[in-house]
């Protein structure tokens, strides 16, 4: 029987505003979409977060035993600067510049996209589409849209009526905005006079003489709409209802609010049952932005080559220190909370590590394994509570080292079922690798480090502190980091 039977999943709806208790549409099924990259330069390091949001939210509900269907879109076409109707396309412009092929940049940043989120121990997801694979479809939603009345032509580009749809349904639902007062608040634009009303969102663009990417249509030589092609893929893939559709929260408007008002219009139904919405990642307490030189990518994060952290970090540790925070909140990177993450992941590595080491007792002295592990499904059931999770795994880890030191015990039966529990959570929910144990638990390197920290331990004991420095500091030179406890001296790497 599917663990789903035995555990009730909260998930904060964005659309109610409250938490809900997830039903999927089909018992046992979750189809899932999520809005990928856009793929003109290298994956920022906020969209890490959100997307690693969404791999623990995905690794959650195949552990409950969901036959889950995760759809990550690629946007390699029709996204203007300023994610608005006017301006160059993000990829035309950076392969003008770099005087190549679109595809190229294309093919460049998908990859890079791809090596990153790998190296953070990402699951790849059930379909990548990308926007140009999906052009026929995109075009036959527009034909659909314009014949129930809620667009319009105009000089080869193609426009929804946000004005006539609001007449019958509510744009806005989901950010919770007027129209009323985004008519108040906008004010005209040059290049924008083929619409209506400047509320209105471009289904297809005209293309310019000197616009590369561009495809044939009953209207014009041109392309999609931004907004339009997660509406086209999404629906395609996952049904015209489907579970959850994910993003960032800078996405809820006017992306996500546009992709509900095209799906009201072509198929008369809301596309989606939970809206979901992570939250962003800021940079020393500011928001990260290349203009103000507040910024930092992965590569640069894990090799400590900038100027806003103190060392590179492990990508586990930078993993683990996403998960302390809730996909919803706003999180801060900073090297103190780095440094103090990567102190807690090697805790509760080197605890993990110690279970295969423990004696085993006729009883368990104060620590319920059942109990615990019920706790750790209450906080997953709990909107994903990463950070409570963490905290519970931490209380297995104080009871682990408690019974290493005997002032507690533990029978066979309980142990099995608090590592088999504790690495669940910890490796294929958490999608943490136990770094130390994989890279060095049982080559001759492992070894060579011991002889080290054995010696190490000898000059202090000796007094000898300019030795046992040394070899501190000229094994983290080479990115082997020593971990001084009450239970001795470990490594990981860096």
């Amino acid at each position: 029987m599917p663990l789903y039977n035995d555990q009730t999943l909260r998930i904060y709806n964005s659309l109610s505003g409250e938490k809900e208790v997830f039903k999927p549409i089909s018992d046992g099924y979750v189809g899932m979409y999520v809005c990928g990259p856009t793929v003109y330069s290298n994956v920022h390091l906020g969209n890490v977060r959100t997307f690693m949001s969404f791999d623990m939210i995905f690794r959650y509900f195949k552990h409950l035993g969901y036959k889950v269907r995760y759809v990550r879109n690629i946007t390699d076409a029709g996204h203007l600067e300023n994610d608005g109707d006017v301006g160059e396309d993000k990829i035309t412009k950076k392969a003008k510049l770099e005087a190549i092929e679109p595809m190229e940049i294309v093919q460049r940043y998908t990859v890079d996209f791809h090596n990153v989120l790998n190296t953070f121990n990402f699951l790849p997801p059930s379909i990548e589409p990308t926007a140009t694979g999906h052009i026929i479809e995109q075009i036959e939603l527009i034909e659909t849209i314009i014949e129930n009345g809620f667009a319009y032509v105009t000089n080869g580009s193609v426009y929804f009526d946000v004005h006539k749809y609001n007449t019958s349904n509510t744009y806005g639902i989901l950010s919770k905005r007027k129209l009323e007062d985004l008519i108040h608040n906008t004010r005209s634009l040059d290049g924008q006079s083929d619409k209506k009303n400047p509320q209105d969102f471009a289904l297809w663009k005209k293309a310019e003489p000197t616009h590369i990417m561009r495809w044939p249509s009953p209207w014009s030589d041109g392309f999609p709409g931004w907004h339009l092609e997660c509406t086209a893929m999404s629906t395609k893939y996952l049904g015209e209802r489907f579970d959850i559709h994910g993003g960032g929260m800078d996405l809820k408007f006017p992306h996500h609010e546009c992709e509900i008002a095209q799906n009201q219009a072509a198929k008369g139904k809301d596309p989606v049952k939970y809206w979901m919405h992570a939250n962003m990642l800021e940079l020393n307490g500011a928001r990260m932005s290349k203009s103000t030189g507040n910024y930092i990518n992965p590569a640069e994060l894990l090799s400590g080559d900038n100027d806003k952290m103190s060392k590179g970090y492990n990508p586990m540790v930078v993993r683990f220190f996403m998960m302390q925070a809730s996909y919803k909140s706003i999180l801060d990177l900073t090297d103190a909370g780095l440094k103090a993450a990567e102190k807690g992941f090697n805790r509760l590595m080197d605890s993990i590590n110690l279970i295969e080491k423990l004696k085993t007792s006729d009883y368990t002295s104060s620590f319920d394994v059942n109990v615990w592990k019920q706790k750790c499904y209450d906080a997953m059931n709990d909107d994903f509570n990463t950070p409570i999770l963490i905290a519970t795994l931490f209380d297995a880890a104080k009871f682990i080292n408690q019974v290493k030191d005997e002032s507690a015990s533990i029978t066979k039966e309980d142990l099995e079922l608090l590592k088999q529990t504790i690495e669940t959570f910890t490796f294929d929910i958490l999608g943490l690798v136990n770094v130390s144990k994989e890279n060095f638990g049982t080559d001759k390197l492992s070894g060579a480090v011991e002889i080290l920290i054995n010696l190490r331990k000898e000059a202090r004991l000796n007094k000898d502190f300019a030795l046992s420095d040394k070899i501190r500091d000229e094994l983290a030179e080479v990115g082997i980091q020593l971990n001084d406890s009450r239970e001795g001296t470990t490594f990981t790497t860096n």
